[in-house]
């Protein structure tokens, strides 16, 4: 299970998808975007739940981007509307992280690199740890350097999951 905290207070919406290879999601929306997704979300929030009018178009294209993931479709994820809250640091690494391609894999080492901290592989990972859209943000495209799959907040078995189904499309 993810267990990292959502920030209630700014939640404005709760989605929860049902159906997915992976169990429940939860997508928790915000007036400024998706701030947060879980697995095994035990969330109250129910699946047929209409969100508020100002956000029923982007839980709408969340959610067909999910789904279109799941089904094999390589979503372009780059215009969805996120509110990511971090250190500029945190920051940083997840906008590096959206630049890794479907299908491929990069060490955390790597990642400091391109993340301009070439010795913050350590740094690196508690960034990916705290990475709160998950999937949206491909922390599960990270990997130690000797090619053993390193850590996933979410689950080894889900990060392994993640990788085999972008690497057979």
């Amino acid at each position: 299970m993810n267990r990292k905290p959502i920030p209630d207070k700014s939640i404005a919406f709760s989605y929860v998808l049902t159906d997915t290879p992976l169990g429940r999601l939860g997508l928790h929306f915000t007036s400024k975007g998706l701030a947060a997704l879980t697995f095994a979300a035990e969330e109250a929030a129910a699946a047929d739940a209409s969100p508020p009018p100002e956000l029923a178009a982007w839980v709408e294209i969340i959610k067909r981007a999910v789904d279109g993931y799941f089904q094999g479709r390589v979503p372009d994820l780059s215009s969805l509307p996120l509110d990511l809250r971090g250190t500029s640091f945190q920051l940083r690494v997840w906008q590096e992280l959206r630049k890794i391609p479907w299908g491929w894999t990069i060490s955390y080492k790597e990642l400091a690199a391109r993340a301009g901290s070439p010795k913050g592989f350590r740094a690196v990972g508690r960034a990916n740890g705290a990475n709160p859209i998950p999937l949206i943000i491909p922390c599960h495209r990270v990997i130690n350097a000797n090619g053993a799959l390193g850590g996933f907040s979410s689950g080894l078995h889900r990060k392994k999951w993640l990788l085999e189904h972008e690497k057979a499309i």
